[in-house]
């Protein structure tokens, strides 16, 4: 299944995430719902919500039959950690 999420992210998901600098990992799929994260510029952006709703979510359950909804998780990822200690990190070089 996961194969087929990616396909879909890939072809019709990653390239508009792209032109805005961003991009998504799927965390999790379990019982017909997909959990994944912004990344790059799209983590933390105002219209995060939106995206999610009319892209990524319209996207899955349109195109996968097994997927139900695709919710995002807002939690900090490990690469927005990364790239703050790498300012903090200059700035105090």
């Amino acid at each position: 299944m996961y194969d087929e999420i990616e396909a879909v992210l890939n072809q019709y998901v990653r390239p508009l995430l792209a032109t805005h600098g961003g991009n998504m990992e799927v965390i999790s799929f379990e019982d017909g719902i997909v959990r994944f994260r912004l990344t790059g510029q799209c983590a933390g952006c105002a219209a995060a919500d939106l995206t999610s709703e009319e892209l990524i979510n319209e996207e899955l359950v349109n195109r996968i039959p097994a997927v139900k909804q695709a919710v995002m998780v807002t939690d900090v990822s490990p690469e927005l950690i990364s790239q703050a200690r790498e300012m903090l990190r200059r700035r105090h070089a």
